[in-house]
């Protein structure tokens, strides 16, 4: 992974550590670490430095506006309904 695939305002998927499987907002790039927060454990004050190898982008557009604790939460929280709302949704001509 590089830096220019994980800027501040990606959100991302932690891959190991004690936050492995959760979502987070990148914060801050520093060389090959980011600083990551979610709002709720991992305020936006006090973020996580993580590795780049051990996170993984996620596939959504990256926010660009003020990235305040609650903005932090609400980027996290649609993003994991619509990607839910995805995959729940029945292909088209399948019958239950």
């Amino acid at each position: 992974m590089t830096e220019s695939v994980i800027q501040v305002g990606s959100l991302v998927w932690a891959l190991a550590g004690r936050e492995k499987g959760s979502c987070f907002v990148a914060v801050g790039v520093d060389g090959g670490f980011v600083y990551i927060a979610d709002g709720r454990h991992r305020k936006a004050e006090h973020p996580k430095k993580k590795s780049m190898k051990h996170i993984s982008p996620a596939d959504a557009p990256v926010y660009t506006g003020e990235l305040t604790n609650k903005k932090l939460r609400r980027l996290i929280y649609r993003y994991l309904t619509h990607t839910e709302q995805q995959q729940t949704r029945p292909l088209s001509g399948e019958v239950f």
